[in-house]
């Protein structure tokens, strides 16, 4: 796959996008992001921002978050999946943002993947929403990407990672994740092995 045709293949995959809110967009404040990427693994965005809406009502800063009770935040986030150890991570990230970081989010890779619970994708996904450059691989980008050929890893979600940054250009990075999300959540089945079969036709 050449550079040229994977950008040409982004830009035809956007006009079957039906926007929807991301877990990780439309949060006022860094540490609400990261918390709502992090509980998003394995969970429908939706679901998630609808937990995490009723989360920081409850505890509207990081040091609230914090010294919450394990068993309230799980009452509040049940509706997640793995919701259980999800409430641990929450609570010590919080508790490393507090105490390491004044409050802030790192936006570095390395700081970030520090933190409990915040892996490589997570990272990413925050870094992006906030415009420093990054590639997310969740499901869907794992999946697109590798039906596309963009990437020859199938499974190993840092190698696709660095698969596609090698593939694109810096300045597309962002886009990819938003994109392919988006593109996986609206069209699932076999409509989308319709569309990515039109979009491998692209030269």
């Amino acid at each position: 796959m050449n550079r040229d045709r994977a950008l040409r293949q982004l830009e035809a995959l956007k006009k079957y996008m039906i926007p929807q809110r991301l877990a990780a967009e439309g949060w006022d404040q860094e540490w609400k992001t990261l918390i709502s990427t992090l509980l998003s693994a394995r969970t429908l965005d939706e679901t998630t921002i609808r937990v995490c809406e009723k989360l920081f009502n409850k505890y509207p800063s990081v040091f609230k978050l914090s010294k919450a009770k394990l068993e309230d935040v799980q009452k509040i986030i049940n509706p997640v999946n793995y919701f259980r150890n999800k409430s641990k991570y929450v609570i010590k990230c919080c508790n490393e943002l507090h105490e390491i970081f004044g409050d802030k989010v790192p936006m570095n890779i390395e700081d970030m993947t520090k933190l409990t619970g915040v892996g490589r994708k997570t990272a990413n996904v925050v870094m992006s929403e906030y415009g420093f450059p990054g590639v997310g691989v969740d499901t869907h980008v794992q999946r697109i990407s590798y039906k596309l050929g963009w990437v020859k890893e199938k499974n190993n979600a840092e190698k696709i990672e660095h698969e596609l940054k090698k593939l694109f250009p810096k300045e597309k990075w962002n886009d990819i994740n938003t994109t392919l999300v988006n593109v996986g959540r609206s069209n699932r089945g076999k409509k989308e092995d319709i569309i990515l079969d039109e979009i491998k036709k692209i030269k």
